[in-house]
């Protein structure tokens, strides 16, 4: 098993899909990376996780880590930001503070995945 930045890779996959488990690398930039590692070769881009050699793993962990955000870094750079917006008092950052959707949907009856499920109180009596 193929293990790149703390993150198992699965064995049966082509390697240019597998990448695609690490958090940031999707299927452009997975392609990317096999480029600029060196595996440019579609025999090797279609080569099964393992059967890698030990030489192609190290060099796509070199570019890895040294081109680019992934996984634990790329989450906290955007926590960061996030957290930049509310102490800035935008409007963005209050959205985020209360929990509401940030990007301008409606909330009157939809964004119950931002809102929380509907707590319904029982009706007043006359």
């Amino acid at each position: 098993m193929v293990r790149l930045l703390g993150r198992d890779l699965p064995n049966n996959k082509k390697i240019q899909y597998a990448l695609t488990r690490i958090y940031g690398i999707g299927l452009s930039r997975s392609r990317e990376i096999l480029n600029k590692a060196g595996l440019k070769d579609l025999s090797i881009q279609n080569k099964m996780t393992k059967d890698l050699s030990d030489e192609e793993i190290s060099t796509l962990r070199r570019v890895l880590e040294k081109d680019y955000r992934l996984e634990g870094e790329l989450l906290r750079l955007n926590d960061l930001n996030i957290k930049h917006l509310k102490d800035n008092g935008c409007i963005r950052g209050r959205r985020h503070r209360a929990g509401l959707p940030v990007r301008g949907q409606r909330t009157r009856t939809n964004a119950r995945t931002r809102k929380g499920t509907k707590k319904t109180v029982a009706g007043k009596k006359k």
